[in-house]
């Protein structure tokens, strides 16, 4: 039996423009994935964005989550912000209830809630950060995060469905948590594979300082976020597509 017990999946931030700016290609990415993650505003996203995100998204009929940020458009959600617990709480609640509005108009059900950037890695380092931002996820909605972290344990508490993630894009620390980076480095796609692989096969990675970590996967459900806005995108996705389907076909008979 392989260390993860579940067929993996995909999840990609999406909608992450702004205005006439364009963040990713989103366009290219959204056939090779199972899950989009889209921004709400607050980091990136307009109304318009997020509504043609969910049309596509329903189009290839990709399960859609929401992608809650800090507010700061500028530095795209990946500066540290101070925010009282109320204010993380009331600004998660707006965020998602935004994307839920464009998601009922198209009759397409909020699958999960991941959140983006620096927020994501305030809240495995902060338990007060981490309960207030799942304090305004929907009651038995699905939350994203890390295994073995707050993540883990709060969504736990509060009766919050869990989705283990791997990173085919980010590298890890040695305590098994991210190296989040204000600007995405690019990746070149056999870099993607062996990542992956190891992943996927071991729930193991190679830390930046060169330890192998072990990911604390358990038997939680998997998916395996890369992002729209690092350079290559779309070969880096395709390099991850094929690793995962290698494996779900290889343990589970399924791609």
């Amino acid at each position: 039996m392989p260390a993860i017990k579940h067929p993996v999946k995909i999840n990609v931030d999406l909608g992450e423009g702004y205005g006439n700016f364009k963040c990713g290609p989103d366009d290219e990415l959204i056939p090779l994935i199972d899950h989009a993650n889209i921004a709400c505003g607050f980091h990136a996203g307009d109304p318009l964005i997020m509504h043609q995100t969910v049309l596509a998204c329903k189009k290839h009929n990709i399960a859609v989550g929401a992608h809650p940020g800090l507010p700061d458009i500028q530095g795209f959600g990946r500066r540290e912000i101070k925010m009282s617990p109320e204010e993380l709480t009331a600004a998660v609640r707006y965020q998602v209830g935004a994307l839920k509005a464009f998601l009922d108009a198209e009759d397409v059900p909020l699958h999960h809630v991941k959140p983006h950037g620096v927020l994501y890695g305030m809240m495995y380092r902060d338990k007060e950060v981490c309960r207030a931002v799942y304090a305004g996820v929907p009651k038995g909605t699905t939350v994203f995060g890390l295994a073995g972290t707050l993540h883990e344990e709060v969504a736990k508490e509060l009766g919050l469905p869990f989705v283990a993630e791997l990173y085919g894009d980010v590298k890890y620390s040695k305590d098994g948590t991210l190296v989040i980076d204000r600007k995405k480095k690019p990746w070149h796609p056999d870099e993607t594979r062996k990542h992956v692989q190891s992943q996927v096969e071991n729930a193991t990675v190679t830390a930046v300082t060169g330890e192998e970590v072990q990911l604390p996967i358990g038997d939680h459900e998997v998916s395996l976020c890369c992002h729209s806005d690092s350079p290559g995108a779309v070969e880096i996705v395709k390099a991850a597509r094929e690793i995962v389907d290698q494996f779900n076909n290889k343990h589970f008979g399924k791609s």
